[in-house]
């Protein structure tokens, strides 16, 4: 059985320094996604796209072990694209305004058939509300600035700011939505030693 770590095969896009900015081309790569809107911290929606979207990448996963491809890869993190109508009024504070896309990356050799099927699987085991809102989707997002930041989200505020001088500085506007990548298990790790990736698209 061939085993493919996929975070090591695609390091400059899932690693990132927490002390310096980094520009890093991305290519076209294929997720699952959800769309939703409101405060990520209260929404009963959020929380169900987070259960709906590992589910059935979990189950991709285990088809293709037990497929005739027989490649075994770990699940890839949870990501996010965040922003408002009007993003001069993005607000860290106004969360209920936040309109947002969770999605997980998936690897070449999942296509659309595979996943209708998939869907099939979780719908007969368990409850998860949000699996009908699931989109396979390829996702482009070309040039990025990017840097790591360690610790609760809540304190993401400084890091962004830094990401954000960064670009000015170097000639760069923003463009399209705030990226974070979630590489830590927060049920698990302690909010101290959380890393997210923050990054954000630059023309």
């Amino acid at each position: 059985m061939k085993k493919i770590n996929f975070k090591k095969e695609l390091k400059p896009l899932y690693s990132a320094s927490s002390k310096k900015v980094a520009i890093v081309d991305v290519p076209k790569m294929n997720f699952l996604m959800i769309d939703g809107e409101g405060d990520p911290n209260t929404s009963r929606e959020f929380q169900e796209a987070v259960e709906a979207l590992f589910s059935l990448s979990y189950t991709l996963k285990f088809m293709i072990k037990k497929s005739e491809l027989s490649i075994d890869y770990g699940v890839m993190p949870l990501e996010g694209l965040w922003w408002v109508d009007d993003m001069t009024q993005f607000s860290i504070e106004n969360k209920e305004d936040w309109k947002w896309t969770l999605m997980i990356m998936q690897p070449k050799f999942v296509k659309e058939k595979l996943v209708i099927e998939a869907k099939e699987q979780p719908k007969k085991k368990k409850n998860l509300p949000a699996l009908s809102k699931v989109h396979f989707k390829e996702f482009s997002e070309g040039k990025v600035a990017q840097i790591m930041h360690i610790g609760p989200f809540s304190e993401e505020g400084p890091t962004i700011e830094k990401l954000h001088d960064f670009i000015k500085d170097n000639g760069y506007k923003l463009y399209g939505k705030h990226h974070e990548i979630y590489l830590s298990d927060i049920r698990r790790a302690t909010p101290e030693n959380w890393k997210t990736i923050i990054r954000q698209p630059i023309r």
